[in-house]
């Protein structure tokens, strides 16, 4: 199978190498990663997140269970669930609409391990902001934020001989279309270290220790 990303309606043609044929799709799943022919990660996300749902229902007499520890409820959803949604989550761009699909999915769970709280004798949900404060704001969405600038800093720490830093440093021949930019994986990290206030980064993310404290600050860090 294969797969043809462009913006302009491309005319669908199959493939025939040495008697093989291959077929030209508009999505396929390669290493359990969607592609795509708009090269968006909002479908894979979309069944990440329905994956990691199914996760938790799997478990969900743990979850409900009195006998279990908040603690130990946290850790399952930290070490088991939370990883099956975040898969290769630092190849992906996050736009607003994406990143309230992957709090609300979180804070579900969250409820459940929490349960509700007591206030002027009237049982009653927590909000947002009270969960926030109870995982010591280390959301899913700092979390994934947190890998991606691992991998930024993987990246460019790599020999520039290396296939991958030649792709990383690859810039298009042809201009960006006119309109609005289609927002991208650098203008994520570019975004990133301007809200961390990341000073003289460049020389900071050659340093391995150095960035990963960054990535430990990203995850409770209030974007």
């Amino acid at each position: 199978m294969r797969s043809v990303s462009s913006k302009k309606d491309i005319r669908t043609e199959n493939l025939n190498i040495n008697n093989l044929h291959i077929e030209q799709v508009q999505q396929y799943k390669y290493l359990g990663f969607i592609i795509n022919d708009s090269n968006s990660v909002e479908e894979e996300i979309k069944e990440r997140i329905a994956v990691g749902t199914k996760a938790y229902h799997a478990n969900q007499n743990f979850f409900k269970s009195e006998l279990v520890t908040k603690y130990s409820k946290l850790k399952l959803y930290r070490t088991v669930i939370r990883p099956i949604v975040t898969y290769a989550s630092e190849t992906w761009v996050l736009k607003e609409t994406t990143i309230q699909k992957l709090l609300v999915f979180e804070r579900k769970i969250l409820r459940r391990i929490f349960g509700p709280m007591k206030e002027n004798e009237i049982w009653r949900i927590k909000i947002n902001e009270e969960l926030d404060k109870l995982i010591k704001h280390k959301n899913i969405v700092n979390c994934i934020k947190a890998q991606r600038l691992s991998w930024f800093g993987h990246a460019q720490r790599m020999p520039d001989a290396r296939t991958v830093k030649k792709i990383f440093k690859w810039k298009p021949l042809t201009k960006r279309s006119q309109g609005r930019p289609k927002y991208r994986w650098d203008d994520n990290i570019k975004q990133d270290i301007s809200q961390m206030k990341i000073k003289n980064w460049i020389a900071c993310v050659q340093d391995r220790g150095k960035w990963k404290d960054v990535g430990e600050k990203d995850k409770t860090f209030n974007h």
